[in-house]
């Protein structure tokens, strides 16, 4: 492909801009946070900033894997901010957040895959915020289960994995995570009575059969919501898109995970992780 596909009329964003846009930019330079709203060219990021919300990155803005769908910087990163946990803290207390979401870039650097980290940054917010709920958007910590204990015994309510695709397209888009993996982690999230969730994109040129075989291998790991957004190529680097998937489409996965038994299915063009996470928390 040697140029962008134009996008369909279902994908219009909304404008990055206002008041509450320019409070939680403001913010996040002023706490020096990263964010994925930024970091992974989400195409959301003027509806949530507007609304006065964002998805908090730890552990740095550079990645040590290189997957060819995200738009996070790759490359060596610096270590671990001892200061990151409460910053983080103090900004979900100043954002007046009710319900927060953070997540990490990969840290296959860290002997602990950046897990020690993760549980501070999950207690300081707790310390300084007792009434917030939590999701985490989490690695696979290379599978380890002491470093996912570390992160489920700091208490978030919510512990999100995301597969991101399906199980032929994984090797294609994803540098070092393997399918089985992301389900090996999702299971023991699922085993030690958290609730957990997991997304994918479509357009990578997945086929139905797959996508409804990965809802239920989802479904299979005790993982109880997911969500389903349209992949857009962050640069011409990127993998680039194979289809646009209509949003009648993406309502038609909706239904056939609610069939299957999740107790949330966020499934449309738009979708990304941290979409109406507020709402998962809930029983």
């Amino acid at each position: 492909m040697t140029g962008r596909r134009r996008l369909p009329s279902w994908l219009r964003m909304e404008r990055a801009s206002g008041e509450s846009y320019t409070m939680v930019k403001s913010l996040v330079e002023s706490h020096r946070l990263h964010t994925i709203c930024t970091s992974g060219n989400c195409p959301n990021i003027g509806e949530c900033w507007n609304a006065g919300t964002a998805t908090l990155m730890i552990l740095g803005d550079i990645c040590t894997r290189s997957c060819k769908f995200c738009g996070t910087k790759s490359g060596r990163p610096l270590p671990p901010d001892p200061g990151e946990p409460a910053r983080v803290a103090q900004a979900v207390k100043t954002m007046h957040l009710k319900h927060c979401v953070i997540t990490s870039v990969d840290r296959d650097d860290l002997p602990d895959s950046g897990s020690a980290h993760w549980a501070e940054t999950i207690r300081r917010i707790k310390e300084v915020n007792p009434e917030v709920t939590i999701e985490t958007l989490i690695p696979d910590f290379r599978a380890n289960t002491n470093d996912i204990d570390r992160v489920i015994d700091a208490g978030p309510e919510v512990i999100s994995h995301n597969i991101e695709t399906v199980r032929r397209l994984t090797p294609l888009i994803r540098s070092v995570a393997k399918y089985d993996v992301s389900l090996s982690v999702l299971s023991h999230i699922a085993s030690r009575g958290v609730r957990t969730k997991s997304g994918i994109m479509l357009g990578l040129g997945e086929r139905e059969e797959e996508v409804n075989e990965a809802l239920n291998d989802l479904y299979a790991t005790g993982c109880r919501i997911v969500t389903i957004g349209q992949y857009l190529a962050p640069s011409l680097e990127h993998m680039p898109v194979v289809e646009y998937v209509t949003p009648e489409k993406f309502e038609e996965y909706r239904r056939k995970g609610l069939e299957i038994g999740f107790d949330f299915v966020e499934s449309s063009p738009l979708v990304r992780s941290s979409f109406h996470a507020e709402k998962h928390v809930r029983d």
